[in-house]
């Protein structure tokens, strides 16, 4: 009589093996998902990071101590071949325009205050404002739970329920730094 060499693995074994694949990753996939929206929100705070200290500077060496409406003005360099005031992943070309960067949607605006009259950027003749308000809304609910707000007091304020507005003077929100 022929012993048979059976290799390899039954079926339910193989079923089990798939059943224990699924657990572990159902149990897994929202850790992934907390991660990656605590992620963009640590990239979102960090961009109005950057806004802050680009305005700072920009103020202090370009504007007579006001400040750029845009993202795509503080992206200007002073004049060539030197550095512009806020990184290139932040810096727009169309002026006026937000950004989305990680699942936010970042952008700049004057607050609602009127241009500094006889004052102009030392970046091509640019309008300065006596403020500016940066703001950062999530894309998605997925993406993010919190919206972001600074302006020219430099401090960023966080909001769960209502979206910072770059044409107003920022009101309400709990500082986080």
């Amino acid at each position: 009589m022929k012993i048979r060499n059976a290799k390899g693995f039954t079926l339910i074994e193989l079923l089990i093996v798939v059943a224990i694949i699924g657990i572990i990753a159902a149990i897994a996939v929202p850790g992934l998902l907390r991660a990656r929206m605590s992620g963009n929100e640590a990239s979102a705070i960090g961009s109005l990071r950057a806004i802050n200290s680009a305005e700072s500077t920009y103020s202090a060496s370009c504007a007579q101590g006001s400040y750029s409406d845009t993202l795509a003005g503080l992206g200007t360099p002073p004049a060539a071949g030197q550095q512009a005031f806020i990184s290139p992943d932040i810096a727009t070309s169309l002026t006026g325009a937000t950004i989305v960067k990680s699942g936010y949607t970042v952008g700049l605006g004057n607050g609602g205050t009127t241009k500094t009259a006889g004052v102009t950027s030392c970046n091509g003749g640019l309008d300065v404002y006596p403020g500016y308000v940066g703001a950062a809304a999530p894309v998605s609910s997925s993406t993010g739970t919190r919206y972001f707000g600074t302006d020219n007091r430099g401090t960023i304020f966080q909001d769960t329920t209502t979206a910072f507005d770059v044409t107003k003077a920022l009101t309400g929100g709990t500082p986080i730094q």
